[in-house]
């Protein structure tokens, strides 16, 4: 590169609304790094307006309903029904017995699917011994499992927890593993080729891109959790919302069934938005809609 060349290289034309001579105008702070902030923002005002407008328009529906003379008691009587348990503590212990069960059960099926699922996708052989199992026991609902877990396990804690285990394992396990099979080989030769290890790519390749399988395979294997937790709790359950709703159903308390399927979709919804928060955290590089 010539003087002129270097001399020219580190000018500029003048732009469409600037004329030689005069300074650059002054940077604001609503620059472009602002306004995505304003947008996400603006998206996320929106979004949380529509969900109360959806719940507005759900309850209005329901109430439309029992007037109607369906048999579903109306907001007014299970608001009341909630009260009177919420007051004699009835509902307190019963909703504190259902999370215990379901925190345990997912967190145990959870810490067990993850590695199983990395296992399964990184090494051929251990696929080739799991799947099969996994495949097998997929198609068996764990429903179908309580009498066989109350015979063996007895009739504590312990089959309740072990059949709501099974179910979100066998939700996590399989998004684990089509994590790990999912990502891209050319990230794993490049890093390869750079001469990482196996432990160093599976650390920094691997995990990170799985990390969005993970996650929703957490979300639906609480779905599961919480659908089996209802059927678990049925059977040799001294509290619980579904023993509540059960014993409810012998009197034939609608109110009472009422108010515990709506703590249960309150209880499964909070802790399914945490999951989507730390979904957030732990993939902000990932592109979003």
């Amino acid at each position: 590169m010539s003087v002129l060349d270097k001399q020219g290289a580190g000018r500029r034309d003048p732009g469409p609304e600037e004329t030689p001579g005069t300074p650059p105008a002054p940077a604001t702070l609503d620059g472009p790094t602002t306004a995505p902030r304003r947008s996400r923002s603006g998206r996320r005002g929106l979004s949380l307006l529509l969900n109360a407008v959806s719940v507005a328009l759900g309850i209005v529906l329901w109430w439309a309903l029992a007037s109607a003379g369906f048999k579903v008691p109306a907001p007014p009587e299970v608001v009341a029904r909630a009260g009177t348990l919420i007051g004699n503590g009835t509902l307190g212990k019963d909703a504190v017995a259902s999370l215990t069960r379901v925190l345990i059960g997912f967190a145990l099926g959870t810490a067990v699917a993850v590695p199983v699922g990395f296992l399964m996708g990184w090494y051929g052989v251990l696929r080739s011994l799991i799947e099969p199992w996994i495949q097998f026991f997929r198609t068996i609902p764990p429903l179908a499992i309580i009498p066989l877990a109350i015979v063996v396990l007895g009739i504590d804690e312990t089959p309740k927890i072990f059949v709501i285990f099974l179910a979100a394992f066998l939700a996590c396990v399989i998004s684990t593993f089509q994590g790990v099979v999912d990502v891209d080989r050319t990230l794993i030769s490049a890093a390869r080729v750079l001469g990482a290890r196996d432990l160093v790519i599976f650390a920094r390749v691997v995990v990170p891109a799985s990390t969005p399988f993970i996650l929703v395979g957490m979300r639906v294997g609480l779905g599961s959790a919480w659908a089996t937790l209802v059927a678990a709790e049925l059977v040799a359950a001294q509290e619980g919302l579904g023993y509540r709703m059960q014993n409810a159903e012998l009197y034939y308390d609608l109110p009472t069934i009422f108010v515990g399927l709506i703590s249960i979709g309150i209880l499964g919804l909070l802790m399914d938005r945490i999951l989507l928060l730390a979904e957030r955290k732990l993939t902000g590089w990932q592109e979003r809609r």
